[in-house]
């Protein structure tokens, strides 16, 4: 199969209403701001969530969470030996190769297999005896994928909403009182628009084996990316893709550079609104590019 043709680059819009839409586990787990209060979700947090939404197409995916995994794997580590045990040890080349034609999310985002050895007696000088030492192999390979993906950010600052919650049953204890674990905190985002970026790299895509049907799995990610995602955090109908933008260079490297693409699609708050409440009180503007098409796709 061949790898992708053209340099690909893309935008999502977001929409945010009464939901968290990426907890910081170092905050209590607040939704992610920035210091200037707009509000933040991690590339990671994106990434994952393409991931599952890949997985739900049926296309094998190596990073798989613990409530989305498909097989009897219970670590990166197990998953990689399992799946790859064909692989001669040692054989570096084999063994990108391998990875990448089997998961997608590594051919597009990259992985970084570091994983620790089990420990074995071996022997080992000392001075002039030979005494037994442990040792331990390790593998550490690194891939680079043609797939980057910036941190959604919103367009205003966003408020967070906190409310106590309580449970009416105690976890533990006799049942006579509350336990310290009935009391509970919960955050939410009132409403944001965020807008996310990336960019399909070809020259990359050569190495790991991306393809033009693989750009397509992720564009569809994309437009579905919140699609049984719900959670407690995120109720069901409270987190929307408004719009992807795609936009198909008619080469490998691209008519423009990925930031003046990126900046052709600006989002502002529209003129005498302070306070938004919806998509419609946004102005989206999409400046176009001399001889660069672009896809608009309606969130689903």
């Amino acid at each position: 199969m061949e790898t992708l043709s053209q340099k690909i680059d893309f935008a999502a819009i977001l929409l945010v209403k009464n939901a968290n839409p990426n907890g910081d586990p170092l905050n209590g787990n607040r939704p992610r701001t920035t210091y200037d209060g707009f509000g933040e979700i991690s590339d990671v947090c994106l990434k994952r969530k393409i991931q599952n939404r890949l997985q739900a197409f049926g296309i094998p995916v190596f990073v798989q969470s613990d409530d989305n995994r498909v097989d009897e794997y219970s670590s990166l580590r197990a998953r990689a030996e399992g799946e790859l045990s064909h692989v001669p040890k040692g054989d570096e080349k084999a063994f990108r190769k391998e990875s990448c034609g089997k998961w997608i999310d590594v051919r597009a985002f990259g992985q970084l297999f570091a994983f620790t050895g089990d420990k074995k007696k071996g022997k080992g000088k000392a001075k002039d005896s030979e005494d037994e030492t442990e040792q331990s192999e390790s593998v550490s390979i690194g891939i680079r994928g043609p797939v980057s993906i910036h941190s959604a950010y919103s367009v205003g600052p966003v408020n967070t909403t906190s409310i106590q919650i309580t449970k009416s049953v105690s976890g533990q204890g006799d049942g006579k009182k509350r336990d310290s674990d009935t009391m509970g905190m919960k955050h939410r985002i009132d409403h944001g628009v965020y807008a996310t970026y990336g960019s399909m790299n070809p020259q990359l895509a050569t190495a790991t084996g991306f393809s033009d049907d693989d750009a397509a799995s992720i564009k569809r990610a994309l437009v579905t990316l919140f699609e049984n995602d719900a959670s407690s955090a995120r109720p069901e109908g409270s987190m929307e893709v408004v719009k992807v933008y795609w936009w198909k260079h008619k080469n490998k490297n691209g008519q423009f550079s990925s930031a003046k693409v990126h900046r052709s699609l600006e989002i502002s708050v529209k003129g005498g609104i302070t306070e938004p409440h919806s998509i419609d009180d946004y102005e989206i503007q999409l400046t176009p590019l001399e001889g660069l098409d672009v896809e608009i796709i309606e969130g689903r």
